[in-house]
C-alpha cells in the first residue's frame, strides 16, 4: 500500500458494488411495468393488466447493492467519526467535503431507487364500470430508476475521492507523530 493511497480491493470493492446497483437500476428502468386496460365483455368491467413486476426486484437490488458499498467503506473509514483523527490541511478539508458530498448523492440515489421500486409494485385495480374516458392504468414515470442510476455513479467516484483523502489525512497523521516522537528539545533546568 502507497503513502496515502489506501487499500486497492477496498477501492475495488466499492467501485464493483456500485457499479452492480448502476446494472440494477439501468435493468429496472428496461423492465418497468406497464399496464393496459382490459375490459371483460360479460359484466362490462374495465381493469388493468400489468405485465411482470421484475423491476422492482431490480430497484431493490440496486438499493442494497449500494447501501452495501456505502456500508463496506464507512465501516472501513469509521464514518470519519471514529478512530484516528484527521491531520489539519488540506487533505482533511477535502475528506470533509467529499464525506458529505457523497451522504448526500448516496441518500438521493437510495430514494430513487426505493421510490422507484414501490410505485413499481403499485398496480391500479379499479374494477366495476368505468365510464370516465381517460382511464389508465397508473405507472411508474420514466426517468425514476435512471436518475437514481446517475446518482449511483456519482456516489461511486466521490466515495473513491473521500477514501483517497481520507487516507491522506490520516497517513499524514501518522507520519507527523512519528516526526514529533523523535526529535527532542533539550530543556535546561532553572536554578
Amino acid at each position: 500500500m502507497g503513502e496515502g493511497k489506501g487499500s486497492t480491493l477496498v477501492h475495488l470493492l466499492v467501485i464493483v458494488l456500485s457499479l452492480v446497483a448502476f446494472g440494477f437500476a439501468i435493468a429496472a428502468e428496461r423492465q418497468r411495468s406497464v399496464g393496459r386496460i382490459e375490459k371483460n365483455d360479460r359484466t362490462n368491467e374495465t381493469y388493468c393488466v400489468y405485465n411482470s413486476d421484475v423491476a422492482t426486484g431490480y430497484g431493490v437490488g440496486g438499493f442494497l447493492f449500494l447501501l452495501s458499498g456505502e456500508s463496506l467503506l464507512m465501516g472501513i473509514t469509521k464514518c470519519m467519526c471514529f478512530g484516528r483523527p484527521l491531520a489539519p490541511g488540506g487533505n482533511r478539508a477535502w475528506s470533509i467535503i467529499y464525506f458529505v458530498s457523497s451522504w448526500t448523492t448516496f441518500l438521493v440515489a437510495e430514494a430513487c431507487l426505493i421510490a422507484g421500486a414501490t410505485k413499481n409494485a403499485y398496480h391500479t385495480k379499479y374494477r366495476g364500470m368505468i365510464y370516465a374516458q381517460n382511464f389508465s392504468c397508473e405507472a411508474l414515470r420514466k426517468g425514476v430508476f435512471i436518475s437514481g442510476a446517475v446518482f449511483v455513479v456519482v456516489t461511486m467516484i466521490l466515495n473513491v475521492y473521500y477514501y483517497m483523502y481520507f487516507t491522506k489525512a490520516t497517513t499524514t497523521q501518522a507520519a507527523h507523530k512519528a516526526n514529533h516522537s523523535s526529535s527532542t528539545v533539550g530543556m535546561a533546568g532553572y536554578a
